[in-house]
């Protein structure tokens, strides 16, 4: 009789740090690999403090010829404005539409818009690299967070286009992760095995709500760091650059820069190393 095997994440613990509304993805892949899965969001997703620039590039929609969404959050917030300004996926049909991943990329199509370009790489730098001879001398809206990587309209100023930059909402600390972060990470009983994170926001928030002085990292020597022992988990190399930034080690990276690419990375995880 053949032993039936383990689920792959056995036994292990992992912290999801995605924003509440946008979790279910990550921790239902990894349930279904037998992790126990502990949400605790790192970031929270809000309207930006004032809809003057956005509104102000939406009613000249008609003046842009390319429109560049950088996470579903982006596209979530931007289709959110447009209905309260009563537009419609019409007065967007005349742009090309770059989006920088898949999960972008279906977020965009599931509200009847055709997307032209996707980077093979899912970060900023491939977004510019693959918009490089498309751009020169048009007009580029870039709808994003309110605090992010000035690559896209750095280099694409650079290649000749005009680009705008919007707010299309803002990502902030949950204060309310603060407690519940700090109480797990004590426990013996419910200290996680791997933290996980999926963008350099999540990253900085979270040493954030752990406070100043209690990660693993500068300066040296340390004492010892609530998260001794535990592994932290990369989206991509923008988010481990960050980490690494703020002197986090990066014990596993995903190569696919997606939710199911960290969910692979993470199945390679072997309880108890």
């Amino acid at each position: 009789m053949t032993k039936k095997k383990s689920p792959q994440l056995a036994g292990l613990r992992i912290v999801v740090g995605r924003a509440r509304h946008q979790a279910s993805a990550l921790s239902s892949g990894l349930r279904e690999l037998g992790a126990e899965v502990v949400e605790i969001p790192f970031i929270e997703i809000r309207k930006p403090r004032s809809y003057k620039p956005l509104d102000s590039a939406l009613k000249k929609l008609h003046d842009y010829d390319w429109l560049v969404l950088t996470s579903v959050n982006g596209v979530e917030a931007l289709w959110e404005r447009l209905r309260k300004r009563r537009l419609t996926k019409k007065h967007l049909k005349h742009l090309n539409i770059a989006a920088i991943g898949p999960a972008t990329k279906k977020a965009i199509e599931k509200r009847g818009l055709k997307v032209n370009v996707v980077p093979e790489e899912y970060i900023a730098e491939s977004v510019v690299e693959s918009l490089r001879n498309q751009v020169a001398g048009k007009r580029v809206l870039l709808a994003r967070a309110r605090v992010a990587r000035d690559v896209i309209p750095r280099e694409l100023r650079k290649l000749g286009a005009k680009v705008d930059v919007v707010e299309a909402y803002e990502t902030v600390i949950p204060e309310s992760s603060r407690t519940r972060l700090r109480t797990i990470l004590k426990d013996s009983k419910r200290r996680p095995d791997v933290i996980t994170f999926t963008s350099s926001s999540t990253v900085r928030n979270f040493v954030a709500l752990l406070g100043k002085n209690m990660w693993r990292g500068r300066p040296r020597p340390r004492k010892a760091s609530p998260i001794d022992g535990i592994r932290l988990a990369s989206i991509g190399p923008i988010t481990s650059s960050t980490l690494r930034e703020l002197g986090l080690p990066v014990d596993i990276e995903a190569t696919q820069y997606t939710i199911p690419g960290l969910i692979k990375a993470l199945a390679r995880v072997e309880p108890g190393l």
